[in-house]
């Protein structure tokens, strides 16, 4: 996964006033050699890492970066790879030196390419495919070679335009099914229309994403030259050119009619990193983290008017799903199982008193049992009278307490961190005092953060849902909960695995008279938190004590599943004391997981989540139409055996 899936921080500061730099000239006048000179500088005096750049260093750049500009290996040829090869293990010195000869070379050979590619497509597509015949696609691009002449990139092309119109024709070929059990009268079309206006929808979609991508500047494609450098670090490091916010990572939570859901470009797909809570799309409960947006259309059109958001820059995807509020907006989406469903949102605004602590009670056994959802840890700043998680789940919590609960379960799912401050007063209100996470900055010394208030607001059971999008922040309250043995920790086997801090510079303040224009900012990590135990939470994040299946069980979503990410390690330990609880904290998690093993339907979860993994690690896709809709109708009588899942129910 090239991108990020979460973006997320515990400390987001933007100025210089934040790193500590010593002053340094920076004397080039070209904007782009400026850039390289600032970010090299910047990394090397700041990043958490000291990197060292070498031959290594620059072979990892350059086959980041063609895997940027060209991941499905359908502009370049072998004959281009091969005259680029000779700056291979030179990178490291031109992003040092802020040279920029190789960057030229690739943005104007791309150029002539990309023309070039435009004419294939045109001619592959008004000659029909023949569904008849044995053969397959093969869709793990990093495998294929490049192509060594015309020909050969003419049947690359062949095969991926046969691939997205094979869908298209099963698709029409069941709409036109329909129709004729609705209306009689309805004129049948033969095989060969049906298959002519699959080819039809798959050059409109072409088309639009090639109008697209002649938007896209040479500013955006020093962008991606300087992140195949920045990403070498760590993929929480990032270079965002000015108009680039909105471009890799868009939040469309806010004070505007949307959906209420973070998206976040891969390749040439679109897909959903976060869903806002307290959202449309959070409240309607169907949009979900790893679905893929394909189409977008408004309320009053039909499905022909649909338009195709592959290729598509984030910002025009972002104007076609937000309108006014209250109108709805219908997505074409790819579920994560391969299932491809029409969603239709109401837009809303995005309240902010939605993302605030919520809670209700649950009765069991003539019991009350208090359930709190904190969607994130929250805080203002700048204003001591306003609202924040802590103090919030403190109240909620006295609330819960005067109605009498015997035990209280607190729900981090999804939850992609916040304030570290607010951590640290969050876990005070479970335990009497003491040290709740160690952090680490980039010249090695260690700070203790610590509960100091002797006050214990909630002393009896404590439970703390997590799944595989619980973060950073959650993440520190889970681990120093479960290292004091005072919560039991439930959800999916680790949590997201990311133990580390970033900052972000604005690169216009490190230059004094610039006359470049804006030159962006840089997003980098500084700091990694680590767990009273001493180990980091990097990587492995926090493993559940009781480990309830979900179906992102094997699908590739933690940080140790993106591009460079920092190592895990351990530093000491510090002295606390473990909670001294009133039941067997063993005792309790060895009894329920044995309930969990007898349970069919967790074993039903974990089949279906297995079953994902499979779909998704899939490579190899038959173009022979037979076989085709034989594979399909498999996984509609596999999806069926699962779709009971979201009837169950347990008391």
């Amino acid at each position: 996964m090239k991108k990020n899936i979460i973006v997320i921080s515990l400390t987001f500061i933007l100025g210089l006033a934040s790193c500590s730099f010593t002053s340094s000239n920076f004397d080039q006048t070209d904007k782009d050699k400026l850039l390289l000179q600032l970010i090299s500088y910047v990394l090397d005096q700041g990043h958490f890492v000291k990197k060292e750049i070498n031959d290594d260093f620059s072979s990892k750049v350059f086959n980041e970066y063609l895997n940027i500009i060209d991941p499905y290996k359908r502009y370049f040829n072998k004959s281009d790879i091969e005259e680029f090869k000779k700056y291979e293990d030179q990178l490291d010195d031109k992003f040092i030196n802020a040279e920029i000869d190789f960057f030229d070379l690739t943005y104007n050979r791309g150029q002539k390419r990309f023309n070039e590619s435009k004419l294939i497509y045109e001619e592959i597509l008004d000659t029909p495919f023949n569904y008849q015949i044995d053969e397959n696609f093969n869709a793990d691009f990093e495998s294929l070679d490049y192509v060594k002449n015309k020909s050969e990139m003419k049947d690359r092309w062949r095969k991926q335009l046969k691939f997205s119109s094979i869908e298209i024709y099963d698709n029409l070929l069941e709409e036109q099914e329909k129709e004729l059990e609705d209306d009689p009268s309805y004129v049948k079309k033969s095989n060969s229309e049906i298959e002519s206006e699959s080819r039809e929808s798959t050059l409109k979609t072409l088309n639009e994403m090639y109008d697209f991508y002649e938007d896209i500047t040479r500013s955006d494609w020093f962008s991606f030259y300087i992140n195949s450098f920045v990403e070498q670090y760590d993929p929480h490091t990032i270079y965002y050119n000015p108009e680039a916010k909105d471009r890799f990572d868009v939040d469309m939570s806010g004070n505007y009619a949307g959906i209420g859901a973070r998206l976040s470009k891969k390749f040439d797909k679109i897909e959903v990193v976060e869903v806002i809570s307290g959202g449309p799309a959070w409240r309607q409960n169907l949009l979900e983290v790893g679905d893929i947006i394909l189409k977008v259309r408004q309320n009053d059109q039909d499905e022909s008017e649909s338009t195709s958001i592959l290729g598509m820059p984030i910002r025009d995807a972002v104007k076609l799903i937000k309108g006014p509020k209250g109108t709805n907006v219908i997505l074409t989406i790819k579920k994560v199982d391969g299932e491809v469903v029409d969603l239709k949102i109401k837009r809303d605004i995005v309240l902010l008193e939605e993302t605030y602590v919520r809670s209700s009670i649950v009765s069991k056994h003539e019991n009350l049992y208090g359930f709190i959802n904190l969607p994130k840890f929250y805080i203002d700043f700048d204003n001591s009278t306003s609202r924040d998680a802590a103090k919030d789940i403190k109240k909620e919590i006295i609330r819960l307490k005067n109605l009498g609960v015997k035990g209280l379960v607190l729900d981090l799912r999804n939850n992609g961190g916040g304030s570290l401050k607010t951590v640290v007063e969050m876990a005070g209100l479970f335990i009497q005092e003491g040290p709740i996470v160690q952090v680490r900055s980039m010249d090695k010394e260690s700070q203790i953060l610590r509960d100091k208030d002797r006050s214990i607001i909630w002393e009896g059971p404590l439970v703390i849902l997590v799944n595989e999008f619980s973060a950073s922040a959650s993440e520190i309250l889970a681990a120093a909960m479960q290292d004091y043995k005072r919560a039991i920790i439930i959800g999916s086997k680790q949590t997201y695995g990311k133990g580390t801090v970033q900052n972000v510079l604005d690169l216009n303040r490190m230059v004094r008279s610039n006359t470049n224009g804006d030159l962006g900012a840089l997003k980098f990590t500084t700091q990694k938190y680590y767990r009273i135990n001493g180990g980091s939470t990097q990587l492995e994040g926090v493993k559940s004590d009781i480990v309830v299946p979900d179906k992102y069980t094997y699908v590739d979503f933690g940080e140790k599943d993106q591009e460079n990410p920092l190592e895990w390690d351990m530093i000491e330990p510090v002295s606390y004391e473990p909670w001294k609880s009133l039941f067997d904290y063993n005792k309790t998690i060895d009894a329920s997981k044995n309930r969990m093993k007898s349970s069919e339907f967790i074993s039903l979860i974990d089949e279906n989540a297995k079953w994902i993994k499979s779909i998704r690690d899939r490579d190899i896709y038959t173009l022979n139409y037979s076989k085709f809709k034989k594979d399909l109708l498999l996984n509609e009588e596999k999806a069926k055996k699962y779709k009971k899942l979201s009837d169950y129910s347990s008391d």
